[in-house]
């Protein structure tokens, strides 16, 4: 099982980007904690960044025939961004949106995520373990998905 992650504007500055909000670990933290999980699960990770959106809705758009399910830590994109909501509607897949702070305990206009409506689920304000139980909650979905179908 192939669970693509998806890391939204900014996530490259990890580490030096406001640490006292973000944490001090690196995107390339972040992404081998992931492959790490993923390999006591059995499954795979494709991670992928961008600041821009069209490339991150070019790579849905692609995930779509790998990935089983996305996980997605938006960024500024969950809160303005019909395209990216559309893009994720689009190719029919679970997907679980992730952050690394609590938005609902940030500014106001962080508190509203266009996507969270249409996610399997959210986890959010526990750093570097928010991306991991998402991961850990969407392999679990998808299984019994799977299980079910069969």
């Amino acid at each position: 099982m192939r669970i693509a992650v998806v890391h939204g504007p900014n996530l490259d500055l990890l580490g030096a980007r406001e640490p006292g909000v973000y944490g001090t670990a690196t995107l390339d933290d972040v992404n081998r904690a992931l492959a790490a999980l993923a390999g006591e699960l059995g499954a795979e990770v494709e991670p992928f960044q961008s600041n821009h959106e069209g490339k991150i809705l070019d790579f849905l758009a692609g995930a779509r025939h790998r990935a089983a399910g996305i996980v997605i830590n938006p960024a500024g994109l969950g809160h303005t961004s019909v395209a990216l909501l559309d893009g994720l509607l689009a190719i029919a897949k679970p997907f679980v949106e992730v952050h690394l702070s609590n938005p609902a305990a940030r500014e106001p206009f962080r508190r509203r995520s266009l996507l969270t409506p249409s996610a399997v689920g959210v986890v959010a304000g526990f750093g570097v373990d928010s991306y991991l139980s998402g991961f850990r909650c969407l392999h679990n979905h998808l299984q019994r998905a799977d299980a079910e179908h069969r």
